[in-house]
């Protein structure tokens, strides 16, 4: 069963994205890969923001294990688009993402999927806990089903 889309009060985190000429594809509008480059931006952003993702020395680091999206409506450029971040569980050594892309001011979802990380350790590649400082960040962004 296809998923209804959600609406920004679902959604914990907000981060802008300017759409790109590039993003647009030959049918005008943005092109799928484009969606999931905005998940990846809105996750890392995050974590990096509010500084528990080191990218250049950090023990532990998140790995994407899936990705999913459901597409509603088309966004083009030069549409500004938000995407919204929620957490929907947090285990141990993985966390799932929802990530919902709203076209300007509207409320209702145009995109949205999941994106799932598991923590390993930076040498060995092995599942590792998710650091504190992570899970007790993560925890602000978790909402229930």
């Amino acid at each position: 069963m296809r998923e209804s889309p959600k609406t920004r009060a679902h959604f914990r985190h907000f981060y802008p994205i300017t759409t790109r000429w590039a993003d647009n594809d030959a049918y005008g509008h943005v092109n799928n890969v484009v969606y999931y480059q905005w998940f990846d931006t809105v996750v890392n952003q995050f974590l990096i923001v509010n500084g528990t993702l080191d990218i250049h020395a950090g023990e532990a680091i998140g790995l994407v294990l899936e990705t999913h999206c459901n597409y509603f409506s088309p966004v083009a450029f030069p549409e500004p688009i938000t995407a919204g971040l929620c957490v929907t569980r947090l285990g141990d050594s993985s966390v799932r993402y929802e990530v919902g892309i709203f076209r300007g001011d509207e409320d209702t979802a145009s995109a949205q999927g999941h994106f799932i990380h598991v923590y390993v350790d930076r040498q060995t590649r092995k599942p590792t806990s998710i650091p504190a400082p992570a899970r007790a960040l993560l925890q602000t962004l978790l909402v229930s089903l």
